[in-house]
């Protein structure tokens, strides 16, 4: 309750009334904090439960899979799934590929997303700006308006349906340009000028620099590049033709023949291990990845 106090002046009664206990605020903050938290642990949940159903089916039989009402946690855990998967597929092959072009693009994008960044974010010339902005406006056209002309050029240059076709597709990245940009200008220019006072060319600086002061955003372009590599579909659907060639994508979707003849349970075997490469990747480098983030929309 609230303490209140009469006061006399000039005759006239007045009440004041004491400011309420600092433990009523504190009160109200922590019921706030209770209420975010369980916000959060709802949205949480919403999220995680189709993962968590995705790798409970994978240990059930075929039939229980899509049973109703729906069964969570299976009676009987069928390891045998993820045996199968392996010695009636090529998942190794599918593994290996996939692999290959998400290590390859990401380290393309990386390598070139920043050295142009460089030179959006250091150097001066001529319309620099304008094709800045012409270049990450690129991000607002959509892949299908540009397959098909893609496709065909690809196919002049007789790269169709190997994994070249899909490396040079995906070396480039505006949005890497832009993440790498506005991390750099977080750096003060101080350094530059510094460097190049004691004889270091652009490149050097770059290299020694730029690159070092720059782990949290080279992270989070990394994963973000990495997961959409490993995630793409359309891509390797459209080009890779050869079975040899084929991601864990594709090669998972061979499984889906049509709607009553498909192993699903199997199927949740092969998809649950293809989340946990990214699972793995994303637990590591979160740190990275959120300070990247955070870091690239301001400017030093």
């Amino acid at each position: 309750m609230t303490e209140t106090q009469v006061l006399v002046t000039g005759g006239t009664l007045r009440k004041l009334t004491a400011p309420a206990p600092a433990g009523r605020a504190r009160s109200r903050l922590t019921i706030g904090r209770t209420l975010g938290y369980i916000a959060l642990i709802i949205a949480a949940v919403g999220l995680l439960a189709p993962f968590f159903w995705m790798v409970m089916s994978s240990l059930k039989n075929a039939n229980e899979v899509f049973s109703v009402p729906v069964v969570w946690v299976p009676e009987t855990f069928v390891w045998q799934n993820y045996i199968d998967i392996w010695t009636k597929s090529n998942m190794l092959v599918w593994i290996r590929n996939t692999l290959f072009l998400a290590v390859s693009v990401t380290f393309l994008q990386v390598l070139t997303g920043s050295f142009a960044a460089y030179g959006f974010a250091r150097m001066k010339f001529a319309g620099r700006d304008i094709l800045f902005l012409a270049y990450i406006g690129t991000i607002a056209v959509p892949w299908q308006s540009y397959m098909i002309p893609q496709f065909i050029l690809l196919s002049n240059l007789k790269v169709s349906n190997t994994l070249w076709s899909i490396i040079l597709l995906q070396a480039f990245g505006a949005f890497g340009v832009f993440l790498m940009k506005q991390y750099y200008e977080t750096i003060p220019e101080e350094l530059s000028e510094a460097a190049r006072l004691d004889g270091l060319s652009e490149y050097a600086i770059w290299r020694r620099i730029m690159l070092p002061l720059s782990v949290p955003a080279i992270a989070s372009l990394t994963l973000l590049t990495f997961v959409n590599t490993w995630n793409d579909y359309l891509g390797p659907l459209i080009y890779l033709r050869n079975p040899d060639l084929w991601t864990i994508q594709l090669g998972l979707k061979s499984f889906v023949s049509n709607l009553f003849d498909t192993n699903y349970a199997l199927l949740f075997a092969g998809l649950t291990i293809s989340v946990v490469p990214i699972a793995i990747i994303f637990l590591l480098g979160q740190k990275y990845f959120v300070e990247g983030i955070a870091t690239s929309g301001l400017k030093g």
